[in-house]
């Protein structure tokens, strides 16, 4: 069983992880239960949003629109690494998937390739919005990439994924046939995974780069320091004799 985290679990975990969270609204509230189940959850999805603008990227996955009412994900991941919470609980960001690639996510297996959409994915994964025009040319900054890896490691630390695999962080492209999110200079799914699974083997608040250095190794004296503490032994013993 894979029940999702509680509103109050689910915010903690993300903000032990080191992220940066904006609350936005009725978020704990907001959702689209009403419409169909919401879990058993087994992974987090990544997606770019094809928006250009934070405020306005936040509002529309908040929101949606007429044909798609929001909320359209749990998080907007925005260009400066900042995380908007805009709902809880079932959202619209998912859609119909390929059922082979939930079992690979479920097992923590290699990832099978997309070619059937049977399957509700908006039951099964935490999704989160990241903000980039999706053109394959809008960069990733580095900030933002760091928030959706802290962001994903945290859901995963919580539901204890990761222990046999890396799969259970996915891309849209890879659950729905014909998507091609998330994309574009910065981002790669199998980066994701791998700095992802780097975070796992160490504490929530782990940094890159913040482990302590190795202890120096001793060096040999040298043969003047050694001729240095022959002479001072000599003197002393001549000054006790």
């Amino acid at each position: 069983m894979a029940a999702p985290l509680s509103v109050a679990k689910f915010l903690a975990a993300l903000k032990a992880e080191g992220v940066k969270v904006v609350e936005v609204g009725n978020w704990r509230t907001h959702n689209r239960n009403s419409k169909g189940a919401w879990g058993e959850v087994h992974g987090v999805m990544v997606h770019h949003t094809v928006t250009k603008g934070t405020a306005a990227t936040v509002k529309i996955c908040r929101d949606g629109y007429t044909a798609l009412p929001g909320p359209l994900c749990h998080g907007v991941v925005a260009k400066d690494g900042t995380v908007h919470l805009v709902g809880y609980g079932r959202a619209n960001h998912a859609g119909l998937g390929d059922d082979d690639v939930l079992k690979a996510v479920i097992t923590e297996k290699p990832l099978p390739a997309a070619n059937e959409a049977n399957t509700d994915g908006n039951r099964h994964f935490y999704g989160f919005e990241c903000e980039n025009l999706g053109d394959n040319k809008d960069p990733w900054p580095a900030a933002q990439v760091e928030a959706m890896v802290r962001t994903a490691a945290a859901l995963c630390r919580a539901h204890g994924w990761g222990k046999d695999g890396n799969t259970s962080v996915i891309g849209h492209k890879e659950w729905q046939p014909g998507k091609v999110d998330p994309r574009g200079p910065g981002v790669s799914m199998p980066d994701t995974r791998a700095r992802v699974a780097e975070r796992l083997k160490h504490a929530a608040s782990w940094s890159p780069g913040t482990s302590a250095p190795p202890a120096p190794k001793p060096t040999p004296p040298t043969t003047e320091e050694r001729l240095t503490s022959l002479e001072k032994r000599v003197t002393a013993l001549e000054n006790g004799a």
